[in-house]
């Protein structure tokens, strides 16, 4: 009796293990849905040591209608001011340089003093179809995405150019300077009207200087959106369409660690606490949870 037990004994047991490691089961370190109107991209500023949250609100990505606002939050998800700075319409990517947050309108980038909490220029990208994710240099180049162009700006000096553009960059969405190079979450090839892609979209690398581009993840990956590095040589990303969070290896090995509704959009990742501060778009909401067991 004791030898015919023992397997199905095991089997309850590798269940239950396999059940306590699920993705489903990561620690929710705190969760705000109240307010919330289609959040889009939460971004860490590590010089204050606030959250910014882009909220696109009514409209969707794609109104250009005045009624999105940027957030201002601790990463103890305690609310510093809902609505820091209005009068913005369909906004996505954040990021700052010194005291300056940079975020993505649709057809312009926005300037934003972090001090006064005021908007101090609004430039408008020539012929730009659907800007997207943030990006900043040290030395002060604001890089932003168009996802639907399939081209990557730059803008310096007062100046804007083209640094990226075709095919071979996946119709970018996500972008992160990192160590020299510029990171892009690839969306996929074929753009169609629905935003489907086929194939699906890669894990791209651009050298800021020498230009060249590498594909870290080799497989098609998903229709990727935030990217963030997770402190020990890998990313943490996101697939908005299927609303999965993977964690990437510094090998391009990509494992899903976390599976959601569709709308999974631009997050912030605390490498010290090893928190995923996750824009839940279509859900409304935005949560916190602990990768400290997935992400090692």
């Amino acid at each position: 009796m004791r030898h015919k037990l023992l397997p199905s004994l095991l089997a309850v047991l590798s269940l239950t293990l396999v059940h306590e490691t699920n993705a489903a089961d990561l620690p929710v370190k705190w969760q705000i849905t109240e307010g919330l109107k289609a959040p889009e991209s939460a971004y860490l500023d590590k010089h204050t040591g606030f959250i910014f949250l882009s909220q696109i609100g009514e409209g969707g990505g794609k109104a250009d209608d005045g009624d999105g606002w940027i957030s201002k939050l601790t990463v103890n998800g305690k609310m510093v001011k809902d609505k820091w700075v209005t009068g913005l319409s369909a906004l996505k990517g954040i990021r700052s340089h010194g005291d300056m947050l940079w975020v993505s309108d649709i057809m312009r980038l926005v300037a934003i003093d972090i001090p006064t909490g005021k908007i101090t220029k609004k430039i408008e990208i020539k012929n730009a179809k659907f800007l997207n994710d943030v990006a900043t240099g040290p030395d002060g180049t604001v890089y932003v995405s168009d996802m639907v162009a399939g081209i990557i700006y730059a803008h310096k000096d007062g100046k804007t150019s083209v640094f990226a553009k075709g095919k071979g960059i996946e119709h970018p969405n996500g972008l992160l300077v990192h160590d020299g190079k510029l990171y892009l979450g690839g969306w996929g090839k074929n753009l169609q009207d629905d935003f489907s892609t086929d194939p699906l979209g890669r894990l791209l690398a651009i050298d800021l200087k020498s230009k060249k581009r590498t594909a870290i993840t080799k497989k098609s990956t998903g229709n990727l959106d935030g990217v963030e590095v997770d402190g020990k040589g890998g990313f943490v990303v996101t697939d908005w369409r299927a609303g999965k969070v993977f964690h990437i290896s510094s090998k391009g090995r990509a494992k899903e660690i976390l599976a959601l509704p569709r709308g999974t959009a631009d997050h912030a990742f605390l490498t010290d606490k090893k928190w995923l501060i996750l824009p839940e778009m279509l859900e409304g909401r935005l949560t916190a949870y602990d990768l400290g067991e997935v992400v090692k």
